[in-house]
């Protein structure tokens, strides 16, 4: 496996039926969090603010999934349910077939802005 250095590698090297979304997703987290940087964490690719992990995103063989600190997923547990989603304590995992609403996903990513 290639080594995974920045974003532009883990998207390069992710399964190519993921690479558009994770691209798009991409896109919606810079735009939301504009002052963060780009990093690799967890072999994911992620945004930090404040040295603190705020956002994150992965591919896995039949999905991707979309990370915030546990605190936003909670405040925001009724916005992902009514989209029709299901979330973990950190996250949400979507398909190409369907992805998150791009509204929801700013929603999430500016609020893990907001956090201490």
């Amino acid at each position: 496996m290639a080594t995974i250095v920045d974003h532009d590698s883990y998207i390069r090297t992710a399964p190519e039926k993921f690479r558009p979304l994770l691209n798009h997703l991409r896109t919606l987290l810079r735009e939301a969090l504009p002052d963060a940087d780009e990093i690799i964490g967890y072999k994911m690719p992620g945004y930090r603010l404040d040295g603190k992990i705020v956002a994150s995103y992965a591919a896995f063989s039949k999905q991707v999934g979309l990370y915030f600190p546990a605190l936003v997923i909670t405040e925001h547990a009724e916005a992902i349910a009514a989209a029709g989603f299901k979330s973990t304590k950190t996250g949400i995992t979507f398909t190409p077939r369907e992805p998150l609403p791009d509204d929801l996903v700013t929603l999430l990513a500016r609020s893990s802005r907001q956090l201490d």
